[in-house]
């Protein structure tokens, strides 16, 4: 301007400029479109071009507005159908982002930067021969050279080993993911997902508000017939294994920074070489799962091998641990280890076999809850150990999200992964033990999946009819003679395959009681006795036909056949010729007393001296039935002052198949070392 004079020729010549200026502004997203369309595209003119453009428009439409909660409001609206005809072929998000968020970056012109971007997007999408309806955030080809190239460079020299890494490219985790998930691979929708991230994060990596929201994600990703919550999944996936991705909330974006993704993947791969944390993780789940017992009275988790499982009565869940997975293998190692179970307990073979079934992992699942179990633990220990790491509010956000994410997929894996029940079955004494596996399915807790499964195939039985008792007590048969203990009734129940799986004893109590109620019993059920005197040949306490109430736990009495318990009913009953002797002990008369002497009583015969008896004994409870014999019968004989007791065992075992040179060995030692007097083993 130079002096006072040029800045006074200045003043007059904006006077005479403004009076004759037409202001300019850029141009705006919707002049873009057609600016775009008209140097790209060869315009529209004929009819079918237009109806292809319409229908088009209609159907994107009409996926946001029938499915409006998975898009952005705006989206349901009737002017965005007419933003889809404006922009056809190119979907108006492509725009949004590039006139909004790119815009703002220095060096990008506004007009001239989207033409340079969108000219090599079209060329590389023609010459791959794309069909794609329109051209979407989600089909932006950055793994182009030339299109990943038009992208970064406005952006720091940074962002290129991030996308290479991160977003697109040939070895980029997207496509990994992709190939993994076959699911997602038939879309791409993991490579769609963070293309759309890129394009509507990359420019605001450094602004206040960062990110894009997982609805716009899916508008830029989703078309007709395809279905968002499949993208969803994706972005999910993505989101936990991505090193340069962050999330809040429902923000997605990236960052040249890494996240903690790097560590928590790192963790996670070195538990693949230390498990412990791992299997002790699953296991305190599976613990907390398995508090809801079902119809269990007791649940052994994790046995290792039969000595972890008591013998004892009562029907139980044998959970095995993720050593024993299933498969339909035959020799697979679940089967394995639970016929082991149910043959011994430790070194001792188990009696009481009827009364275990098994659980089993899934060996093609487990796979699947390892790893999630992996990142479960990965994250927490990165979120235990945030003051360590430095991590900034963000980083921890991230943590306790990802944390969340793996949990959820940890407890839908448990029980989609522990999902065999393996039941051993008999159909008749003589068949042999069959393993029947039968796959869960439910909401409830392990446990009560198990048992419900079990009661619907009639293999555990919670309540039993006593004209169901009476029918199993003739069918094989169940009784000793002319009756049977109740005692020895639940032993049978809990010991033989081929009878059916009662929850308890207290099944066969209830089922007792019932049996004694019932108005045909001498047809339909049983009577029931205290006890049987062997020298009278009778029973004690005998009653039938009519309600009685025995505690829960009481085994004691006896169950007797009802022909026989009716003959003795009868003979009681029936007249007596001696009314006022009959219910006087023998050797006693009327109105004398066990102390008093009567003169005219015959002499008191002769007291015995000795006493012999044989017993058989269960071979294999020989201690138990040699201990009862010892308190019940050795003991008063030996009691007596000057008795002389002697008591000797015999054994006699005859051995079909004949006895291996290991077995002779083994007997002939041990009769040597116990100073057992044998014959030896013998040929027939």
């Amino acid at each position: 301007m130079g002096g006072a004079r040029g800045r006074a020729a200045l003043g007059r010549l904006r006077n005479v400029i403004g009076r004759v200026e037409s202001s300019w502004a850029p141009a705006s997203t919707e002049e873009g479109f057609e600016i775009v369309r008209r140097r790209l595209f060869e315009p529209l003119i004929e009819k079918a071009q237009f109806v292809s453009r319409d229908s088009v428009a209609r159907a994107f439409h009409d996926v946001y507005r029938t499915q409006h909660q998975e898009f952005p409001l705006e989206c349901r609206d009737s002017d965005y159908e007419n933003r889809l005809k404006a922009a056809y072929p190119i979907h108006p998000e492509v725009f949004d982002r590039l006139y909004t968020d790119w815009s703002a970056q220095p060096k990008f012109q506004r007009t001239r930067g989207v033409l340079r971007l969108m000219a090599a997007v079209i060329h590389s999408l023609w010459e791959k021969g794309d069909r794609n309806p329109l051209i979407m955030p989600g089909n932006l080809p950055i793994d182009d050279p030339r299109v990943r190239d038009e992208l970064t460079r406005y952006l720091p020299d940074a962002w290129k080993p991030i996308i290479e890494k991160d977003v697109d490219g040939p070895s980029a985790l997207p496509l990994r993911i992709d190939a993994d998930v076959p699911n997602l691979g038939k879309f791409a929708a993991t490579r769609r997902v963070a293309r759309t991230v890129y394009l509507g994060s990359a420019p605001t990596a450094t602004a206040a508000n960062r990110g894009i929201e997982d609805r716009r994600i899916k508008l830029g990703c989703v078309m007709p017939g395809e279905s968002p919550s499949l993208f969803g999944d994706a972005l999910r996936r993505l989101g936990s294994a991505a090193t340069y991705l962050y999330q809040d909330g429902a923000r997605y974006w990236y960052s040249t920074q890494p996240t903690v993704t790097k560590i928590a993947e790192d963790r996670a791969e070195q538990l693949k070489r230390n498990p412990d944390p791992v299997i002790a993780e699953i296991e305190k789940r599976l613990r907390a799962d398995l508090r809801s017992t079902g119809d269990f009275r007791r649940i052994h988790p994790f046995a290792q091998s039969g000595a972890d499982v008591p013998d004892d009565t009562d029907a139980r869940l044998v959970v095995m641990g993720t050593d024993f997975a299933y498969s339909k293998d035959a020799s697979n190692k679940a089967e394995a280890a639970a016929k082991a179970i149910l043959e011994s307990r430790g070194s001792a073979p188990r009696l009481f076999r009827n009364t275990l079934v098994f659980l089993a992992v899934d060996q093609t699942r487990l796979q699947d809850l390892d790893e999630a179990v992996r990142r479960y633990v990965a994250w927490e220990s990165i979120l235990r150990e945030q003051k360590e790491l430095n991590l900034d509010p963000q980083q921890v956000t991230q943590a306790e999200t990802q944390m969340k994410s793996a949990d959820g997929a940890v407890v839908a894996r448990v029980p989609e992964s522990y999902q065999w029940l393996l039941v051993p079955t008999q159909t008749t004494p003589q068949s042999p033990v069959e393993w029947q596996a039968f796959r869960l399915s439910g909401q409830e807790a392990l446990a009560v999946r198990a048992s419900k499964k079990l009661r619907n195939e009639e293999l555990l039985v919670p309540s039993l009819a006593g004209t169901r008792l009476r029918m199993e007590l003739d069918r094989i048969p169940l009784w000793r003679g002319d009756h049977v203990a109740i005692k020895q009734l639940a032993e049978d129940f809990a010991r033989y395959m081929y009878l059916p799986r009662l929850k308890d004893s207290l099944v066969l109590s209830a089922a007792v009681q019932d049996g004694l109620g019932l108005l045909l019993w001498n047809q339909e059920s049983f009577a029931y006795a205290d006890s049987y005197d062997e020298a009278a040949k009778r029973y004690r306490g005998l009653r039938c036909g009519k309600q009685l109430s025995l505690a829960p736990d009481n085994l004691d009495g006896l169950l007797v056949k009802p022909d026989v318990a009716a003959a003795q009913l009868s003979a009681e009953t029936a007249p007596k010729t001696d009314p006022v002797t009959t219910d006087r002990p023998p050797g006693q008369g009327p109105g004398i007393s066990p102390t008093e002497t009567d003169p005219a009583a015959p002499p008191q015969p002769r007291l015995p001296r000795r006493f012999h008896g044989t017993a058989q004994l269960d071979p294999m409870r020989t201690g138990r039935d040699a201990g009862e014999i010892a308190n019940e019968v050795i003991s008063h004989l030996a009691g007596l002052v000057g008795a002389t007791v002697r008591v000797t065992l015999e054994i006699d075992a005859v051995l079909p198949s004949g006895a291996s040179d290991h077995l002779v060995r083994t007997v002939t030692e041990n009769c040597r070392t116990l100073k057992f007097t044998s014959q030896g083993f013998e040929e027939e």
